[in-house]
């Protein structure tokens, strides 16, 4: 056999394909980005840092990432294309270099209450199609083990044409087995309506009597139900007959003439399901969720105990376990179990399940389980969720994008997700990470800061090199990359105790524990040690507990800082009043708006599978107002004037003088105490950050009437510059009078706090118990856990 013979040669010099090393950004103007040229070694872990607001964000996912991959989405056909978003080309002059970007941001998982953990994994995919293999009895193929799918059958028949006008009737049936309980609809829970909170039963159709947000005398869902026919409008409701209440409550959808208009009647009760409980309570309004909370009350399902599941798919076993069993189990539990199963003709499907399992665990997420609803997990789980389907991936050259990858960790996980980001680029790929966490700007082979300021304050790149290069830069983040907060001298005495005795929600161990009252109390510990379970779970929702949790405020372009925080109707009402004309006209979502852009500020032409072009509207010039609105002024501004203010301009004009708006000027204080001075009245909410968005909600809450504020990882999203200005906001509200309890992992948090109190030792069933309760002084004396010997390595203690 001959070998075929192999001439080394000796290179020129380098090839050409190896000089494109570099992502080469000119020009980017995105959001508050001015003009910014930077170039970017690829195979290396580059970090973004800088003040929360700075353009961090405008630069790495909608400048890099959206060009990335809008540019891959312009290599499918036409017909696909029309199925996919259409992206716009970010604002830059050039972008060169770009490789495939893999976004992994931190936007919760989805609200849909069939979503569960393993669903967004394909977990529960594989153990269905692992059930349907091994499971005894076989009920069937992998569908009778979901959840999602309803069992149905159907017979009938239809006609076939022989010709010659003979015809023949075949019966046909069909039938799919699935594994939805039909009790709960694969929900897991049931609602009970409480009906005294839907209507008074006092009143008449005609008097009004509704409570449910909405339903207006006026508004065509009650002028359905009032003129359906079906009822005496004048007719208490208490007085209904048995067929008019069911009527009223229950009855099937019905074709109905209003007006000349054909409508659908349906009854109050199934509506309501549809319109309200169908949806996930953390994405609904605060009215609609105010309302839900106050009448509807969800209960397990006695049907399935919970597991969404039939008895049918619920009978079928591998071994001693049900699907539903497997899906209940903590994931490191659950990939222990998987890890003994040795049937060979499974083996690919064990292997791939296996590997999906192993990476929860290394990537600190094994204390979860299968069945968990998506829509609970925090922004940091849901982030490091995405990132499983990447570990263990064979691609090379990629570019990954992660925002604040360590929000959620413990300072002990930190180290875990370093090492996961690294594993990354030393496989081959480009790592972006836009961070504020020292412990992960440590990693970095590159920095680049953005500033110095934030919105229009920032935009420009500061800093560009090393990180020893950054911490002698004289930078925002190079002067305070070592800040370190130090233990209090002194502590503020409690002036009570929240008491909690056995509380066993989730995965606590009958807790129990005083969180004493007056004070800056911090819960701490791993993550998934029962923290939120402990605060959310355990701490009675009653009147003066005001809560901030990390759910994302909703908003369309329309929405902004002042339409959320509700400054924009003191606003409308004093120029009304100076100018004696309707509060509506100072609103460009309502009459004030300008007709040819209906308030928008900019006209979209669609062009179908090519990107939609967004002009300026040259009516109003981009201020979304009519031109008439515009000559009526109030302290010598107009009110397109007046939303282009940035809070601390605001604050002077609203504060004295003849602009002088008490109601408004608070508001717009509370907005400058979280730090968020630099934003503009009438800035679209889509373009804020996680953190602006977070601390816009905090100053939102700060005007609840509330004695005890539970927040949830305030720093969220906090440049290291920016905590101690919170720090500071906590001190302030701690003195007026209130209690905070905060559940955080910052470490300068845990060491300005009054006390701490700290969950674990580890997570899930390891966790759920108190490990430690006192100062923070006493707990880095003790080096108590986990949290102890960290935080005494902060403080250099």
């Amino acid at each position: 056999m001959s070998m075929a013979t192999r001439t080394e040669q000796q290179p020129a010099g380098p090839h050409t394909a190896d000089s494109h090393d570099l992502i080469r950004v000119h020009g980017a103007r995105e959001n508050n980005l001015k003009d910014v040229s930077i170039e970017i070694p690829k195979r290396r872990l580059t970090v973004f840092t800088g003040v929360s607001g700075s353009g961090k964000s405008s630069l790495v996912f909608d400048t890099i990432a959206a060009e990335s991959q809008r540019l891959i989405n312009e290599t499918y056909s036409a017909f696909l294309q029309g199925f996919m978003p259409n992206l716009a080309r970010p604002e830059v002059d050039v972008l060169d270099g770009l490789t495939t970007a893999i976004t992994v941001d931190q936007q919760r998982m989805g609200s849909d209450p069939r979503s569960t953990v393993g669903t967004a994994t394909d977990a529960n995919a594989m153990l269905r199609i692992l059930f349907s293999r091994l499971g005894t009895p076989h009920i069937g193929p992998p569908a009778a083990y979901s959840f999602n799918v309803a069992s149905v059958s159907a017979t009938g028949g239809f006609t076939v044409d022989r010709g010659s006008d003979r015809t023949k009737t075949e019966k046909v049936s069909f039938s799919r087995t699935g594994g939805m309980c039909t009790h709960c609809e694969g929900r897991g829970t049931v609602s009970d309506i409480d009906l005294t909170q839907l209507f008074d039963d006092s009143k008449s159709l005609s008097e009004d009597p509704f409570t449910i947000p909405g339903y207006t005398g006026d508004g065509w869902v009650v002028r359905v139900i009032t003129e359906s026919g079906f009822f005496d409008k004048d007719k208490p409701i208490r007085e209904y007959g048995k067929k008019e209440r069911h009527d009223f409550l229950y009855r099937e959808p019905t074709k109905v003439k209003i007006n000349g208009a054909n409508l659908t009647y349906e009854g109050l009760i199934p509506k309501l399901q549809k319109s309200f409980l169908s949806k996930d309570r953390e994405s609904m309004q605060p009215h609609i969720r105010a309302f839900v909370d106050r009448a509807v009350t969800f209960t397990e399902c006695s049907e399935c105990d919970g597991t969404r599941l039939s008895a049918l798919a619920r009978s079928s076993r591998i071994g001693e376990v049900n699907i539903a069993d497997a899906c209940a189990m903590e994931i490191r539990d659950l990939a222990e179990w998987v890890r003994g199963l040795t049937e060979p003709s499974v083996t690919p499907l064990l292997t791939k399940l296996q590997h999906t399992l192993d990476s929860f665990v290394e990537i600190g997420l094994g204390y979860l389980s299968l069945d968990r609803a998506s829509g609970t997990l925090s922004g940091g789980e849901a982030q490091r969720t995405k990132m499983i389907r990447h570990l263990g991936s064979s691609l090379t050259d990629v570019t990954y994008v992660f925002d604040e990858p360590s929000i959620g960790l413990h300072p002990h996980d930190i180290q875990r997700m370093n090492n996961l980001l690294l594993r990354l680029r030393d496989k081959g790929n480009t790592v972006l990470v836009v961070e504020h966490k020292p412990e992960t700007i440590a990693i970095a082979d590159h920095v680049v800061d953005l500033g110095p300021g934030a919105g229009t304050a920032g935009g420009t790149v500061c800093f560009e090199g090393s990180v020893d290069a950054l911490r002698a830069s004289d930078t925002v983040t190079g002067r305070h990359l070592d800040d370190r907060a130090r233990l209090k001298e002194t502590v503020r005495e409690a002036t009570g105790a929240l008491e909690i005795r056995g509380a066993n929600a989730n995965n606590l161990q009958d807790v129990d524990v005083d969180i004493p009252l007056g004070v800056l109390c911090v819960v701490t510990g791993v993550a998934g040690s029962g923290k939120s379970s402990l605060v959310h779970g355990c701490v009675p929702a009653a009147e003066g507990v005001v809560s901030v949790d990390q759910t994302p405020i909703r908003g369309s372009r329309r929405s902004n800082p002042a339409t959320y925080t509700g400054l924009l109707d003191p606003i409308r009402k004093a120029f009304a009043k100076a100018n004696g004309v309707k509060p509506a006209l100072f609103s460009a979502n309502s009459e004030g708006a300008c007709p040819t852009c209906n308030g928008a500020g900019v006209i979209y032409t669609d062009l179908a599978i090519m990107q939609s072009v967004a002009t300026t509207c040259e009516d109003c010039g981009g201020k979304r107002f009519d031109a008439s609105v515009l000559e009526y002024r109030f302290g010598g501004r107009d009110i397109s004037e007046v939303l282009a203010m940035s809070v601390t301009e605001a604050e002077e004009f609203f504060r004295e003088g003849e602009s002088r708006i008490p109601a408004a000027h608070r508001i717009v204080e509370r907005m400058a105490d979280v730090g968020l001075g630099y934003l503009t009245l009438g800035q679209p909410l889509t373009t804020l950050s996680g953190g602006e968005r977070q601390r816009l909600k905090l100053a939102v809450h700060m005007a609840d009437k509330g004695g005890v504020y539970v927040l949830d990882e305030p720093t969220t999203g906090l440049h290291l510059a920016d905590v101690e200005q919170l720090l500071g906001l906590l001190d302030r509200l701690v003195d007026s009078g209130k209690s905070v309890i905060v559940i955080e992992h910052h470490q300068a948090v845990m060491a300005h706090a009054d006390w701490i109190v700290d969950l674990g030792p580890g997570a899930g069933h390891d966790g759920g118990r108190v490990v430690f309760e006192g100062t923070p002084a006493d707990l880095v004396a003790a080096r108590a856990g986990l949290t102890g010997e960290h935080l005494a390595e902060y403080v250099g203690a």
